[in-house]
């Protein structure tokens, strides 16, 4: 168990590195919201191993609303950089 928190938690550095590394908006939401899925994947592995469903759905709505309100900030910064 530990090691598979291990590698997602591993898995999780990537994008974060990305984001911290280019300074396109474009590129930083797209890693941000691969942190975003990955966490919520995350939440969902340790809820099922706990057997805490509770956990399981505050990982399904990060999931569904987490990348939609992400996607909605980049449709918004998208439309300010245009304006």
């Amino acid at each position: 168990m530990n090691g598979i928190l291990i590698a997602m938690i591993g898995a999780l550095l990537l994008p974060i590195y990305e984001a911290w590394q280019d300074e396109d908006i474009w590129q930083k939401m797209l890693a941000f919201a691969s942190i975003a899925t990955k966490t919520s994947i995350m939440i969902l592995v340790v809820s099922v191993l706990r057997d805490d469903w509770m956990i399981g759905v505050v990982g399904v709505l990060i999931l569904s609303v987490g990348n939609a309100a992400l996607m909605l900030l980049a449709h918004i910064l998208r439309r300010l950089n245009e304006g």
